[in-house]
C-alpha cells in the first residue's frame, strides 16, 4: 500500500515543521508471556497454537485464573492489547464442557458487537464444535430470533435492547437466564454520564431476573485506560470486582505530535482553523497511500472536513474513498465503511469518537485529531486506532482555539505524566431510577423486603401507586399502566425521542437518511438549517416538531449553518452553599429555559459569517442540579455593566472547556451559562448545570472542586500567549482587556 521509505520520510518532514510544538516518541514494547492454564480444553488449546497463538499474555492468563476462581473482573490495557481473549477464553472454554452453559455480551454500539461477532464465529468454526453465538439488536431477522432465545450460548447485544426487547420480554429467554453464567460488558468507560447511569440500573434489572431464574452470572468488564475502573465497574455491576491491569501485550513506536496552527492575526492572536490543518495534513498522508483516520468533535464538522478532503484526493482515489463516521448514520452504511478500512477500499475515514472504540477497522498508520478531545482517556483510545497492528504509528494532535488546546501546547507534560481522569456515574439519580424502576415492576412485581440498588424505594413505589402506575396488592406491587415503560425511557440522552431525516430530494424516492436527539436537533434541523450527511449538503425545508420529523432536500452551497441557544436559569432550592470572602459558592436544584434564538451562515472555505436567520420553535425546559458560583458585584459598578458582563462570559468560556476534564463527561453533559442578575440572590451568578432532567452528579462533582476549577482556569489564562485575550483563551474585544479582567476576578475568587 506504502513505502516504509516514504513513511519515515514523512515523519522526518512533519517533526522539523514550526508548527510542530511538541514531540512524544513512546518507544516499542516487548510482549510479556504466560503459559497456557492446565484446566484450558485440549482443543482450544490446538486452535489457538493454529491461528498462531502459541502462548497468552500475562493480563489474559490472570484474567482467566481470576475467572475460573469465581472472581469478577475488570481488564484495564490499551487498545489492541488482546483484551477479547480475556473473556473469549474462560467462557467458550466453560459452554465447551457444560452445554447448557450461556453468556450474555454486552457492547455499547451494535457496529462493534457485530466486529466481535464475527471474531468468534470464525474461531467457533474452526474448533468445529456446536456453539451456538448470535447477535440480537434491531437488524436480526425475525426468522431467526426464537432459535437465538432457545439455543443461543452466547448472546451478543446492546445495552438499548438489553433494555427495550430483552428485559421486558425474558419469559421468551427462560433458557438463557435459567443458565447464565457469565456477563461480559466490554468497553467499561463508555458507561459514565448520563448513560453510564442508565445502564447501571439495567444490570440491575438484569440481575433481578437472573436471580428469579435462579441463576447468579459472574461479570466480566474490560476498560481503557481510567482512573478508577475498579470504582466504575463495581457501581455498574453491583459486585465486588478484581483488577486485572498486568499488560502483557506488545506495542510498536508511536510518535505524537502536537501540531498548532500558525498565528493568521497577530494582534488578536487568531490562528488557522484547527480544521484546515487537520485537512491539509490528512491529504498528505492520504496521496501517499497511508491509510488514515481524521477525529473530530462534531457531525458538523466531521462532515465539513470529508467534503474537503474527498475534493482533494478523489483523482488519485475516487471520492467513496473518503468516507465519515458517525452517529446517525443507517446500520447498513456503517457496516459499508468498517468493512472498506479492513479491506483498504476506503484509505481515509473522518469519525466522531464513535470509532474510538475496540472495532477491527485495518491497518490505519496515521491518526489525526481536530482538537483535544476532552480527556486524557479519550485522547488515548483515538490515539491507539493507529498502528493497530504494532507498527509503527503516527498520531497528530492538531490544536484549537479553545483554551483547553492551546494549553496542552503550552504544557504538554499535562498530557503526557497525568493519569486519566475519573469515570462518574450517579444511578440513584431520582429521574433514572424512578424509569427503570417503572420498567423493573413490568418485569416482575416489586416484594416488601426487596432492594435496588443502594436507594430506599417503598417511599418510590407507594407514589407510583398513587399515580395508579403500580397497584399494591398483599405485600407486592404490580405494573397496573397501560403503557409499555421501556419504549419510554432512552438510555442515552436526556431526550427521550428523536426526529428522523426524510430525503425529498427525488420525489419518486423519498427515504429516511439518518437520526438525530431532540435537543441536537433544536440547533441542526431547524428550517433553513444546512445538515451534511457523507460530504452531502441538504437543506432543511420543514421541521415537524409534533411528529419528529425533518424534511431535507440535496443542495449544493458553498456554506454550512450554526446556531445559538437561549438559556435562562431559576434556583428551587438550595442543597449547598458556602462563602468564599465576598463571594458565594452553591449547589441545588434549578430550572433551565432552552430557546434556539437564530442561527448563522458560515462559509465553508473561511467559516466567516455570510447570513444569518430567526429559528421558530418552542422552548424547552428541564429540571435538573447546578452548582453556581455567586460573584460579589462591586467591580458591576466599578468597572461598568456592559465590562462586567464580557469578564462572566469569559469565566464562562474557560469553564466550558475545563468541565468535561474535571469530570470525564461528555461535552453536552455539562452547560456553562451566566446570569448578570440572578433572580435567587440578584448577584452576578456563573451555573454549571447538568444537562439531564433530574442530574447525574456531575454539577455536584464541580461544587466540590470549585476551588481547583478556578485554579486550573487562572493557570490556563497564564499560559496562553496573547496579552489582552483572544480566541484560545477568553475571547478578544479591541476596547478591554478581558484577560486582565477575567484574571483580576478570578484571582478575587481564588482563596
Amino acid at each position: 500500500m506504502f513505502g516504509k521509505h516514504s513513511f519515515e520520510n514523512l515523519i522526518n518532514e512533519l517533526a522539523a515543521e514550526p508548527q510542530v510544538v511538541h514531540w512524544e516518541e513512546v518507544p516499542s514494547k516487548e510482549a510479556v508471556y504466560a503459559s497456557f492454564p492446565a484446566s484450558l480444553d485440549a482443543r482450544l488449546h490446538a486452535s489457538l497454537q493454529t491461528r498462531g497463538i502459541s502462548s497468552l499474555y500475562t493480563h489474559q492468563r490472570d484474567a482467566y485464573d481470576f475467572i475460573q476462581g469465581g472472581k469478577n473482573i475488570v481488564a484495564v490495557t490499551p487498545t489492541a492489547s488482546g483484551k477479547t481473549l480475556c473473556y473469549n477464553l474462560p467462557v467458550v472454554n466453560d459452554i465447551v464442557n457444560d452445554a447448557s452453559a450461556r453468556a450474555l455480551y454486552l457492547f455499547p454500539t451494535k457496529a462493534l458487537a457485530q466486529d466481535q461477532k464475527n471474531e468468534l464465529n470464525e474461531w467457533i468454526e474452526q474448533l468445529n464444535i456446536p456453539i451456538n453465538s448470535y447477535t440480537y439488536d434491531g437488524d436480526t431477522q425475525p426468522a431467526i430470533r426464537q432459535k437465538i432465545r432457545k439455543a443461543g450460548h452466547i448472546v451478543i447485544t446492546n445495552p438499548d435492547m438489553l433494555h427495550s426487547a430483552i428485559l421486558p420480554h425474558h419469559t421468551k429467554w427462560v433458557s438463557l437466564f435459567e443458565n447464565l453464567k457469565y456477563i461480559v460488558i466490554d468497553e467499561l468507560h463508555t458507561y459514565r454520564g448520563v448513560f453510564g447511569s442508565h445502564v447501571a440500573n439495567v444490570i440491575r434489572r438484569l440481575k433481578r431476573l437472573a436471580a428469579y431464574y435462579g441463576s447468579d452470572p459472574q461479570f466480566i468488564t474490560t476498560s481503557a485506560t481510567i482512573a478508577n475502573p475498579k470504582e466504575l465497574a463495581e457501581t455498574l455491576t453491583g459486585k465486588e470486582i478484581t483488577l486485572v491491569d498486568n499488560n502483557g501485550a506488545p506495542r510498536g513506536k508511536k510518535h505524537f505530535a502536537i501540531y498548532n496552527p500558525p498565528v493568521v492575526h497577530s494582534q488578536m492572536n487568531i490562528r488557522r482553523s484547527a480544521s484546515k490543518d487537520s485537512t491539509y495534513l490528512a491529504e498528505r498522508f492520504l496521496k501517499e497511500g497511508i491509510q488514515t483516520i481524521v477525529f473530530a468533535k462534531s457531525r458538523v464538522r466531521v462532515e465539513v472536513i470529508l467534503s474537503h478532503l474527498q475534493e482533494l484526493v478523489k483523482k488519485e482515489f475516487g471520492q467513496k474513498s473518503i468516507q465519515a463516521y458517525r452517529g446517525g448514520y443507517l446500520p447498513g452504511e456503517r457496516r459499508n465503511i468498517e468493512k472498506g478500512l479492513r479491506n483498504g477500499s476506503v484509505k481515509g475515514v473522518v469519525s466522531t469518537n464513535a470509532l474510538e472504540l475496540g472495532m477491527d477497522i485495518g491497518q490505519l498508520q496515521v491518526c489525526v485529531m481536530t482538537g483535544y478531545p476532552g480527556s486524557i482517556a479519550s485522547t488515548w483510545q483515538q490515539a491507539g486506532r493507529a498502528g493497530r497492528r504494532n507498527e509503527e504509528s503516527l498520531v497528530v494532535m492538531v490544536a484549537g482555539a479553545a483554551p483547553i488546546d492551546q494549553y496542552m501546547t503550552q504544557h504538554p507534560e499535562y498530557f503526557f505524566s497525568a493519569s486519566p481522569e475519573h469515570a462518574r456515574i450517579h444511578p440513584d439519580n431520582l429521574v433514572i431510577l424512578v424509569d427503570h424502576l417503572k420498567c423493573a415492576a413490568y418485569e416482575l412485581p416489586f416484594t416488601e423486603e426487596e432492594s435496588f440498588g443502594e436507594e430506599e424505594i417503598s417511599e418510590i413505589l407507594d407514589f407510583l401507586n398513587e399515580e395508579g402506575v403500580l397497584h399494591k396488592r398483599a405485600g407486592k406491587w404490580y405494573w397496573m399502566d397501560q403503557a409499555f415503560p421501556a419504549h419510554n425511557v432512552s438510555l442515552r440522552s436526556a431526550s427521550q425521542e428523536n426526529v428522523v431525516i426524510v430525503d425529498q430530494t427525488v420525489p419518486a424516492n423519498v427515504q429516511i437518511i439518518g437520526e438525530m436527539d431532540r435537543f441536537s436537533a433544536m440547533t441542526l434541523l431547524h428550517e433553513e438549517a444546512i445538515y451534511l450527511h457523507q460530504g452531502t449538503q441538504f437543506q432543511v425545508e420543514e421541521l415537524d416538531w409534533e411528529e419528529k420529523k425533518a424534511y431535507v432536500k440535496e443542495v449544493d452551497v458553498e456554506y454550512f449553518t450554526d446556531a445559538n441557544l437561549n438559556v435562562r436559569l431559576y434556583v428551587l432550592d438550595i442543597d449547598q452553599y458556602r462563602e468564599m470572602g465576598k463571594h458565594a459558592a452553591g449547589f441545588g436544584d434549578v430550572a433551565v429555559t432552552i430557546m434556539p434564538s437564530l442561527f448563522k451562515k458560515l462559509k465553508l472555505s473561511t467559516y466567516e459569517t455570510i447570513g444569518s436567520g430567526p429559528i421558530h420553535l418552542p422552548q424547552e425546559e428541564i429540571h435538573t442540579q447546578a452548582s453556581w458560583l455567586e460573584l460579589d458585584d462591586e467591580m458591576l459598578y466599578t468597572d461598568g455593566h456592559d465590562t462586567f458582563e464580557k469578564a462572566l462570559l469569559g469565566i464562562s468560556l474557560l469553564f466550558e472547556h475545563l468541565v468535561p476534564v474535571f469530570t470525564l463527561s461528555d461535552r453536552s453533559d455539562v452547560h456553562v451559562a451566566y446570569q448578570v442578575k440572578a433572580d435567587h440572590s440578584e448577584r452576578p451568578t456563573i451555573f454549571l448545570y447538568d444537562h439531564y432532567p433530574g442530574g447525574i452528579g456531575l454539577a455536584k462533582q464541580l461544587y466540590a472542586h470549585i476551588e481547583e476549577l478556578i485554579a486550573e482556569s487562572i493557570e490556563l489564562l497564564h499560559a496562553c500567549a496573547c496579552s489582552r485575550g483572544c480566541p484560545s483563551c477568553v475571547g478578544y474585544d479591541e476596547f478591554e482587556d478581558m484577560k486582565g479582567l477575567v484574571l483580576k476576578l478570578l484571582q478575587s475568587i481564588r482563596p
